[in-house]
């Protein structure tokens, strides 16, 4: 274990060390009161002393002890212990101080990052006077500043970690707060929240160099960074994990939740791979398997469009997300429906963190819950029919209506909307749509006598899609034509 981890942080900060070292014991900010450490898993602190101090650290009834290697680091592994909402004391001592940590609980750490929507906060948000200044002390946050790097940091700038209570809560993410709220309260589990997170921020600047080799879509932009990195070049690209997500990675975390792309529009559907891409390298990092990694579908933005043959970056975008389901342990968060299309960052959070948070309740705590919007399963030709079937449709498709933060309601005299189909010249018109039995929509345009494509809210604002499952959640977008 010494041996492993040396290896993997020294040569990322061998110079800092060497720079900074004192002879207290001095640990990040990854430790502060209040934090969370993550249940079931070893809890590994860590941190810089005199080179040959022997540093002991005490929590919950245990103990361990490391001598700090030459160049100053030490790590201690206490046995993993579970959940615990009463706050406990962490004691790292050395033979110059001792530190101590206060109201230390053991829950779930979640990544929360992307760009500005999941850096809005909850002041910022639709909220009820209670989430804004009520008591979730089972909730904390740890928000990283806005500060890059070119090369993995073990330093984490921030202000520790903060207990949600008494209004604190309105400076952390208000997906992340939403999606914990959902959490504790069915679990009980106590919830960290890693808030780190960039507005504007383009996908580029959280993949690690690495990640760029994983795909060979990747691999030539990824060469370019290399020589760039060589000539001493720094162009951003895994700039903000370098600084703010990094000092993590010695930390057992339980997951990942993730909101961007709207950088990254231009793109369109080659956004896939660099999402895939970074999903894997973050879980080659910290080395924990398959965690959890959920992310936001892009929202319905800017005036609506009823030409259904407009294709443009969002909609393929929303597709290159969709199409990253099929990577292990994860899941997708659909919102075309509470989106504002004078605003690209919608005030509705509670929304958003309650449907990531169904990913979580499903995958990592075995609740009786459908995560999934309802997804394309079929196209069929009847006549001048055509047939479409889903799949994760939960208690059977519906027409639905929705209002800000309230549940969707079921339109009983509604008409779909937004369901366009195409003959094999691919020219789309706007179809009549009709639900038959639980998971089948029937569609006809008077224009088209034999249809060869569908799509569905295939627009970058497809204001007035309605099919939902009953449980809620809106339907996927998606386009049969290639």
């Amino acid at each position: 274990m010494k041996k492993i981890f040396l290896a993997f942080l020294i040569p990322a900060v061998m110079l800092a060390i060497t720079a900074t070292l004192s002879a207290e014991v001095r640990v990040t900010k990854v430790f502060t009161d209040n934090a969370v450490l993550q249940r079931d898993m070893p809890i590994k602190v860590w941190g810089w002393a005199e080179p040959g101090e022997k540093v002991t650290v005490t929590f919950a009834g245990e103990s361990g002890e490391y001598t700090a290697c030459p160049c100053g680091i030490w790590l201690v592994t206490l046995p993993a212990m579970t959940a615990n909402t009463e706050g406990q004391d962490l004691v790292i001592s050395g033979k110059e101080n001792t530190l101590t940590f206060t109201n230390i609980l053991l829950g779930d750490l979640w990544i929360c990052s992307g760009q500005s929507n999941m850096e809005w906060t909850i002041g910022g948000s639709i909220v009820t006077d209670e989430e804004a200044n009520g008591d979730f002390s089972l909730i904390r946050f740890n928000r990283a500043r806005h500060i890059q790097a070119s090369s993995p940091q073990d330093e984490l700038d921030s202000g520790g970690w903060v207990v949600c209570k008494d209004g604190a809560q309105k400076n952390t993410t208000a997906v992340g707060f939403h999606f914990a709220m959902r959490l504790v309260a069915e679990t009980g589990v106590p919830v960290g929240l890693i808030d780190s997170n960039w507005g504007g921020s383009n996908i580029n600047s959280w993949i690690p160099d690495e990640g760029w080799f994983l795909l060979p879509e990747l691999e030539k932009q990824g060469e370019a960074i290399k020589a760039k990195r060589e000539k001493g070049e720094d162009e951003g690209c895994g700039g903000m994990y370098y600084k703010m997500l990094a000092p993590w990675r010695h930390t057992p975390i339980k997951g990942a939740i993730w909101y961007q792309g709207c950088s990254n529009t231009g793109e369109g559907g080659f956004y896939y791979y660099k999402q895939k891409a970074m999903i894997t390298e973050w879980r080659n990092i910290w080395g924990q398997g398959d965690f959890p990694f959920y992310w936001v579908q892009l929202a319905n933005f800017q005036a609506a469009n009823d030409d259904p043959n407009a294709s443009i970056g969002w909609a393929l975008l929303r597709d290159g997300q969709t199409r990253c389901m099929e990577v292990a342990g994860s899941g997708q968060a659909v919102i075309i429906d509470i989106g504002e299309g004078a605003d690209i960052h919608p005030r509705n959070k509670f929304d958003v963190g309650n449907r990531l948070a169904l990913w979580a309740l499903k995958n990592e705590f075995g609740k009786d819950v459908e995560p999934c919007s309802p997804l394309f399963k079929e196209l069929k030709i009847d006549g001048n029919k055509a047939v479409v079937t889903f799949d994760h449709v939960g208690g059977g498709l519906v027409v639905g209506k929705k209002d800000s933060r309230e549940p969707m309601t079921v339109d009983a005299d509604g008409k779909l909307q937004r369901f366009a189909v195409a003959g094999e010249d691919l020219k789309f018109f706007w179809a009549d749509a009709k639900i038959v039995g639980t998971d089948t929509v029937e569609l006809i345009a008077a224009e088209v006598e034999n249809p060869v494509a569908v799509r569905y809210a295939w627009l970058v604002n497809p204001e007035g899609c309605n099919l939902y499952s009953a449980e809620g959640l809106p339907a996927t977008p998606f386009r049969t034509d290639e």
